[in-house]
Formats: C-alpha cells, structure tokens, sequence
C-alpha cells in the first residue's frame, strides 16, 4: 500500500463519545454471539405540570468495528481478527488453499525494481502490512460441490450465526420492547412478515421478519 509514512494509519473511532457507551447483545440461538451497539444516555424530561420523567437508554446501530470497542488492543497493520473463521469452519463446508504471490502490481508498481526504488523515497514509501503476509491466515474456498454464501444457506433451510447477528442488529430489541408497550402491534404493522418464513417461527426468536425476507 502507497502511503505517506508521516501520516497514521490509525482509525479514531476509539475516542470516546458523550453520553454512550459501547454494549453487546448475546443470540438466543448462538449464545456466544456478541452484537455490538450503542447505548445512548437520554436526558430526564420534565412535564408541564414539573414532574420529571426518566428515560431509558437508546441503543443504535455500532458499525464502528473493534476500534469502537475501547477495550479493543489492535494496529490496522495487524488486521482485523477472524471473528467468522470459527463459524466457517465448523460448517465444514470449506477448505484451505495457498494464495498466489504478492505482485508489485498489486501494490501499484510496474516491477519489482520500481518497488524497491519508490520505498527508499520518503513519499510513496511502501508500508508494510505484516498481518497480510506469511501464512498466518490462509483463504478458504468451497469443498463440498455447493455454494458457502448466505443465500445458499437460507434457501436450505439453515439459519446461521451470521443471519442470527444481522437479525439481531436489525431488530435493535423490538421484542423487548413489546413487553413495555400495551399494544404491541403497534412496533409491527408496517412489517407484516413473508409466508417463506411462516414454517420456521418454532425456530426464529422474535425478530423483524423484513431480516429474513432477504433470502427468499
């Protein structure tokens, strides 16, 4: 990668917000899922009559990544941790190859020799990305004689980890919500789910049924 070396690479989406805090919400079918999101801190509200109303916190989509978990210890030359690989490979659906060999093409050089030139300059200089190299994790590929995409899993019936946290992000605790609210029809009307889902109700916890409408 081409890149100034006086500039950081560094994301800054650590540094701590006002009023929020970062939290995780566990799966009901994968207990060891741990959605991140925000939790906002909401200010009293004083009524006409100068009685004061205590809010419950509001939770919001956290897309921040590790970096806005600020117990997170990690530099973007390492890369980001496999938190899927254990997911995958449980599936045993998939196999590990070698990769090709790094080009200078990749790194936007017409040779090695240009390569080599354009990192002793102080401009351009080519960073290197440690966690990228060696075989310190290797790319996987389908071995079964099927698709590994969520899709193909959906239309089979299989509701994986990976619909189970998107499911859960989405829903944003409308099932909890429910039971604080007389009328629950109320958070749902505009979603009145799709027949495909109808036979796997036993099996999907509350969520949006517009989540599963996704993999027709």
């Amino acid at each position: 990668m081409i890149a100034d070396p006086k500039s950081s690479f560094e994301p800054h989406s650590s540094h701590p917000l006002p009023n929020n805090t970062r939290v995780y919400v566990s799966g009901a079918m994968n207990p060891n899922l741990r959605v991140p999101m925000r939790e906002i801190e909401l200010s009293p509200t004083k009524a006409f009559n100068g009685r004061i109303e205590i809010n419950e916190p509001v939770r919001v989509y956290d897309c921040s990544g590790p970096w806005g978990d600020p117990e997170f210890r990690g530099t973007v030359e390492e890369g980001l941790p496999p938190h899927r690989r254990d997911w995958i490979l449980r599936r045993g659906d998939v196999a590990e190859y070698d990769g090709r060999e790094v080009k200078p093409q990749d790194n936007g050089y017409l040779s090695r020799q240009h390569a080599e030139y354009a990192s002793q300059a102080e401009r351009n200089r080519l960073v290197e990305f440690p966690g990228l190299q060696g075989q310190r994790r290797r790319p996987l590929k389908a071995s079964t004689g099927h698709p590994v995409t969520q899709l193909w899993y959906a239309r089979q019936g299989i509701i994986t980890p990976e619909m189970e946290f998107i499911a859960i992000r989405e829903n944003l605790g409308t099932s909890n919500r429910k039971s604080q609210i007389s009328d629950a029809r109320s958070l749902t009307h505009q979603h009145p789910g799709a027949s495909q889902i109808s036979n796997l109700k036993s099996q999907i916890p509350d969520y949006t049924p517009s989540v599963f409408r996704r993999f027709p």
